[in-house]
């Protein structure tokens, strides 16, 4: 019996060695977590930022100062030990984020998470995001310097992972039990086409065809026109375009192709957009031009920017970096600053192909070519690879067929995108940050593919300007828009925009130049541009801001960024109080209509005017379009301005009626239907919740990069703003970097964005900008001028190379 006892005690400790050191699902390994020797226990939570630090392929010391925000600055001899230390620093703070990225570019979650990502990858790999990196790694590879540069960053990644013992892995590898891997070029090159797939733009090719197919040709014109009545476009409209002397491709006049599909991939977040502008140094109150920057995207801890200062002796560069990638991407220099918001261009074509009867041909000009193959394995966790074979045309990679969201036995829907073309836009950075003038700006900027951006410039020289740069296809009128028929050679790109003749302005004659995603021209441009998406309210704001006056101060900038002006309500919600019948409110209603009487239109924090019309607006735009709820059918309702505008000027249109009632509903009904249930439904959330203050109701957040630890995020972050505000702060999207620099010489600047230098959940430094982000306050970037440590600096670290 004792034997017995003694084999059964042996047989549940290693049942509990085992139970407590296995994932099972996503239940992390909990016994190698919790272990006091190498889990999670061992992750420090102060920064450890002074000692030296042995580096080996490092040619020469580099000088590493801390600030006490945590923030970086990088003092090298030459460009290659730079980009060698800024890999080591970044990875130092951010590894796990840098890679985790380039995982979810690359299509491989399912390595780290599990069957439940395989979808995910699928997708990933099917839009051709592997295949995208490997173009720009080979453009960058016959750019000798460039990928020097990048080698080097590779290998200060590299240096700082063979450093680490497992347990010093970020508390990321230990939570889903996996490790750091070598960090390599196609890495970088992953990381670029993950935020070109975030700031892709336009692709609602297949919705649209759906739309033309059930509504006919001039019920889409009226839904989706190419300009709205308003247009206040990037580049001013007294623009005199004479100079461009190529023509516009010719319309080959070819119908489109009226397929259906009922499910399409994920698309970018159209909340993504940007604002910025600059003012001349004639519109400034220093006489120093001014420059202004705050992209939108998710607000995602760690967050998506790093900050940093980065110093040679040649050039001496300060902003946010993206982990993963070189140089500075939204910043300044001792010459020129710049800024980046998302053009929203149409770079994403789709085309219909015809195959053969065993798939390996497609048909081209009355011809049939070859389809290349790309074997995709994707490796899950625990289980055996996944193979996709994904084929490929000319045009790009066939995304849907049989195998993936079709049933078409022999015909598939190939992309044609940009970000599968051949770029060196790490080029256009490290050389950005070298720029001493416009001239040098534009040369930078000729690297650029994609993703479509807005780049603004200014100088400590006065000049600002405004660039709308990617490689964009020379159109003929209205290709893209819908589904084309792949075996025409008129359906293809013909050719592509010349450079020089993309959109831009240098000192305008109004003193300012100025983004927020809106169309970047009006229809005196001589080439195609259409995005029906384009933002029609903070860019209204922001221009006419510039214009109210003659002279312009930094504060004058703080107050715009964290300006929460509602213009978009401000147009339609005064219309609809006065339109609708207000006799028959009940008294709940009466109150709230009440109060939204009294509402000025600003998204301020304890405003409940905003949460009203944000309950009224949701509830009301579902039903408009309720004739866009068709199921197994991929399909988009039209865009606000649109929307907006219908509800105003064609308040007695078929769209207006709903669908699924005997009474024929106009807007005027549909104001006081949607009202009712908006009231209705703030009740019930503020029976729950609380308050219906603006703040509450919003309810904006930080969540960390693996959904679902809510330990790593932050709640209820008290800001204001909204959509289509200047404060563009939602739920979990916003402003990620607001940064303004007045061009002083050497140029003064302020910074922030909502999260910390640290990518660790235990450090201080993880989400300390937060609350002063959320309540519009600035730091100062300690922007130093050499490498002689100033009061400034709390920590110093010196990394030398193994002699």
């Amino acid at each position: 019996m004792k034997y017995f006892k003694l084999t059964l005690s042996f047989i549940l400790m290693i049942g509990m060695f085992y139970a407590l050191n296995t994932k099972f699902g996503s239940i992390p390994p909990i016994g190698k977590f919790l272990n006091p020797y190498t889990g999670v226990w061992q992750n420090e939570t102060d920064e450890s930022i002074s000692g030296n630090i042995t580096i080996p392929e490092l040619q020469e010391k580099v000088s590493v100062h801390y600030d006490a925000e945590l923030i970086p600055h990088l003092f090298a001899q030459n460009d290659l030990d730079l980009y060698r230390a800024q890999g080591y620093i970044t990875a130092k703070h951010r590894l796990w984020q840098m890679e985790f990225q380039t995982f979810a570019a690359a299509g491989r979650l399912s390595e780290i998470i599990g069957e439940a990502a395989l979808d995910y990858d699928k997708q990933e790999r099917r839009r051709g995001m592997g295949y995208g990196a490997e173009q720009t790694l080979k453009k960058m590879a016959k750019d000798k310097e460039v990928m020097a540069l990048v080698e080097a960053y590779a290998e200060g990644v590299n240096s700082y992972i063979s450093q680490l013992a497992p347990k010093d892995y970020p508390v990321e590898y230990k939570l889903l039990d996996y490790q750091p891997e070598v960090w390599t070029p196609k890495k970088t090159a992953l990381l670029l086409m993950y935020m070109t797939k975030m700031l892709a733009g336009g692709d609602e090719d297949m919705e649209n065809t759906n739309a033309l197919r059930l509504f006919g040709q001039e019920r889409f014109d009226l839904l989706f026109p190419e300009f709205f009545d308003k247009t206040d476009p990037i580049i001013p409209k007294e623009t005199d375009w004479s100079f461009i002397d190529v023509p516009q491709t010719e319309n080959p006049f070819n119908t489109p192709v009226l397929d259906s599909i009922s499910e399409t991939i994920d698309k970018p977040d159209p909340n993504y957009g940007s604002n910025n502008w600059a003012v001349s140094k004639q519109k400034s109150t220093s006489g120093n031009a001014i420059l202004a920057n705050d992209p939108h995207l998710g607000l995602n801890l760690p967050s998506i920017w790093f900050v940093m200062q980065l110093s040679t002796p040649d050039h001496n560069a300060f902003g946010a970096t993206l982990p993963g990638a070189l140089a500075v991407i939204s910043g300044f220099n001792e010459h020129i600053s710049w800024g980046e918001t998302n053009a929203t261009r149409d770079v994403i074509d789709w085309y219909k192909i015809e195959f053969n009867d065993d798939r390996t041909q497609y048909k081209f000009d009355n011809q049939w070519k070859d389809v290349s193959v790309r074997v995709e394995e994707i490796k899950i966790k625990g289980q055996p690879t996944y193979k996709d074979s994904v084929l490929y045309t000319h045009h790009g990679p066939v995304v849907y067929d049989k195998n993936f969201k079709s049933d078409k036995a022999l015909a598939g829907y190939a992309m044609r995108w940009t970000g599968h073309i051949p770029g060196n836009g790490q080029k256009t950075f490290t050389e950005m940050n070298k720029a001493k003038n416009y001239d040098d700006y534009v040369a930078a900027l000729k690297n650029w593919v994609a993703p479509a951006q807005n780049f603004v410039f200014a100088s400590t020289e006065g000049d600002i300007a405004i660039w709308v740069q990617g490689q964009f296809p020379n159109k003929w009128e209205g290709q893209g828009k819908f589904v084309m028929d792949g075996s025409l050679p008129e359906n293809d790109w013909q050719s592509f925009i010349p450079q020089e003749f993309n959109a831009h302005t240098k000192n305008p004659e109004r003193g300012f130049v100025s983004s927020a995603n809106q169309s970047p021209v009006d229809e005196a441009y001589p080439y195609f541009v259409y995005n029906d998406g384009y933002e029609t309210y903070r860019n209204r704001v922001i221009n006419d801001f510039f214009k109210s006056k003659e002279k312009f101060s930094v504060q004058d900038f703080k107050d715009l960024h964290n300006n929460n002006y509602n213009l978009k309500a401000a147009e339609l919600m005064p219309y609809m109080l006065n339109t609708m019948d207000s006799s028959t409110l009940t008294p709940e209603e009466k109150a709230i209509f009440e109060m939204a009487k009294k509402w000025t239109y600003n998204n301020d924090m304890e405003e409940i005017g905003p949460s009203i019309w944000k309950a009224w607006w949701d509830v009301l735009y579902d039903m408009v379009w309720d004739e866009f709820d068709i199921e197994n059918t991929a399909v988009d309702s039209p865009f606000t301005y649109q929307t907006i505008y219908l509800l105003k000027n064609n308040g007695d249109d078929a769209f207006m009626d709903i669908v699924d009632t005997p009474k024929q509903e106009t807007a005027k009904d549909l104001f006081h239907l949607s009202f009712s249930k908006a009231v209705e439904d703030l009740n019930n959330w503020k029976t729950e919740n609380g308050s219906l203050n603006w703040v509450n109701y919003k309810g904006t957040f930080a969540g960390h990069l693996l959904q679902g630890l809510p330990a790593f995020s932050r709640f209820d972050i008290p800001i204001g703003g909204g959509k289509n505000i200047v404060n563009a702060t939602s739920e979990n999207w916003g402003p990620s970097w607001r940064m303004i620099v007045e061009m002083t010489s050497p140029p003064t600047a302020l910074g922030i964005y909502p999260g910390g230098q640290s990518g660790n959940p235990g450090s201080k430094y993880y989400d300390n900008f937060i609350d002063d982000w959320a309540e519009g306050k600035y730091h100062n970037l300690n922007f130093l001028q050499n490498d002689n440590a100033t009061d400034v600096i709390i920590g110093t670290q010196t990394l030398t190379p193994i002699k």
